[in-house]
């Protein structure tokens, strides 16, 4: 298949280069024009803009940080959605976005007579070079057939939750979620260093008992390490933004979100302390007391 890919960053790069992979023909598009080298060494063709990308492509693929860049890739004179393309063509976006937006651009799609696929990812960047996402689909069973071929070159398991916008609300809720865990982990860790446990045993202890899932494990584990700026998987920065997105559904549903707003308040400590582009495991600097 013809298919565009928007946005380059630490996922979308993986998962372009296993579309090459794949053997679909790729071409790419990077607001910073130097992430697209890579792609270009694969066989992709390189775009200076999301029309130019998306003109004639069977698919397109939008995978960036937020509402303001999505709207950036998909609107306006040089926005894949003033390409040609046959009435039929795919848009799936990858992106973890607002609720309120992802019904507004599957508006914008259905009004140029394109067919839209709400397809927020979850995994690490070594999980996108792999190919081992997960997909959280919100699409009508039909999109979701025609999509299938593309969306099985990025992911072992495509979960469907029903129309679009139901994708976005389970990405929500899990990130907030996890926000939730990682944050009451690090203030559990600061408790034990301040009582004086061994934090390598807690973090070996945490690992196998009740309190772990694969983001507390994950992260304790890099709080003990304190290599919080190497090795960036996601950011402070990016889970505050995925925070207030969800926190803006709860309370357009009227939904009890007060551990969501604790957490927002310390990940927005977190940027306020200097963190914003370390690994997100940097919230443990949050929460201990400053002279530890």
């Amino acid at each position: 298949m013809r298919v565009a890919f928007l946005g380059l960053g630490n996922m979308g790069q993986g998962m372009a280069a296993r579309l090459v992979a794949a053997g679909h023909t790729l071409t790419v598009y990077n607001r910073t024009a130097a992430r697209t080298t890579a792609l270009k060494n694969l066989g992709a063709r390189v775009a200076d803009s999301p029309r130019a990308a998306a003109q004639s492509a069977d698919v397109i693929i939008g995978m960036t940080a937020s509402d303001e860049s999505s709207r950036a890739l998909w609107l306006g004179a040089d926005g894949a959605l003033a390409a040609q393309n046959a009435p039929d063509a795919l848009c799936i976006e990858c992106s973890t976005l607002s609720h309120a937006w992802v019904l507004e651009l599957a508006g914008h799609v259905r009004l140029r007579g394109f067919r839209y696929v709400d397809a927020p990812v979850t995994g690490l960047p070594d999980s996108a070079a792999a190919g081992t996402l997960t997909l959280l689909v919100g699409a009508t069973p039909a999109d979701l057939d025609a999509a299938r071929p593309i969306l099985t070159s990025l992911a072992t398991r495509v979960l469907h939750f029903g129309l679009v916008g139901q994708g976005t609300v389970y990405k929500l809720m899990i990130n907030l979620m996890g926000a939730v865990q990682i944050g009451a982990a690090a203030e559990g860790l600061a408790l034990a260093q301040g009582a004086g446990l061994d934090l390598k045993q807690v973090a070996d202890a945490i690992g196998s008992g009740q309190a772990a899932s694969p983001q507390v494990v994950r992260n304790v584990r890099r709080f003990v390490a304190g290599d919080h700026a190497t090795n960036v998987n996601f950011t402070p920065a990016l889970r505050l933004k995925d925070i207030d997105y969800a926190l803006r559904l709860a309370r357009q549903l009227g939904a009890s979100h007060e551990f969501g707003a604790v957490a927002e308040r310390l990940y927005r400590r977190a940027l306020e302390l200097g963190f914003a582009r370390d690994n997100e495991s940097r919230i443990i600097d949050a929460v201990r007391p400053p002279s530890s």
